[in-house]
């Protein structure tokens, strides 16, 4: 917890110096798009970090989707994308996986998703990459959103991909 207070003041620094973030309203639900008419601003992408560095110490609750009940993986990502663009993805970390575009590790933005097979099934754990080789995610059952390397053993070792879903502007 003591974490959370210096992630957020970092963070606010970062969107100072982004120019502003999107003022699309939460409210107003968009398709997600196969392919963006135009580059996002990097102030437009930092909305989901922003959103996912709010979720952090928030309980792991199986079928969570919302910070007040707790969050799943996909929970975080689909209320993370919800809140930042008003965009609407399934509860299904299999399904966030076929959304978007593919992306190589090497080319991992921040706000992208990270997939992992956690379960013995591909795709069955989900974050939102940060930056700097680090990822939030919600867990599993008696932990809480938390922020971790993606360059730990365990990680590499069960990594599946990532996808990018650019919020349209």
């Amino acid at each position: 917890m003591r974490y959370n207070f210096l992630y957020l003041i970092a963070f606010s620094a970062l969107l100072a110096g982004c120019g502003g973030i999107s003022t699309r309203p939460a409210s107003a639900p968009v398709a997600v798009p196969s392919a963006p008419a135009e580059r996002p601003s990097a102030g437009t992408r930092t909305e989901a970090l922003l959103q996912a560095l709010l979720a952090l110490d928030v309980d792991y609750r199986y079928g969570g989707r919302d910070a007040a009940q707790g969050f799943d993986c996909s929970g975080l990502v689909a209320h993370v994308f919800r809140q930042a663009y008003g965009i609407e993805l399934p509860h299904n970390a299999r399904a966030q996986s076929e959304l978007g575009m593919p992306v190589t590790s090497s080319d991992l933005q921040p706000g992208d998703l990270v997939f992992y097979d956690t379960l013995d099934r591909p795709y069955s754990h989900v974050g939102i990459y940060l930056g700097g080789g680090r990822f939030v995610h919600a867990p599993n059952a008696g932990a809480r959103v938390r922020i971790e390397s993606l360059r730990t053993a365990y990680w590499v070792n069960r990594f599946n991909g990532a996808r990018r879903i650019e919020p349209q502007i």
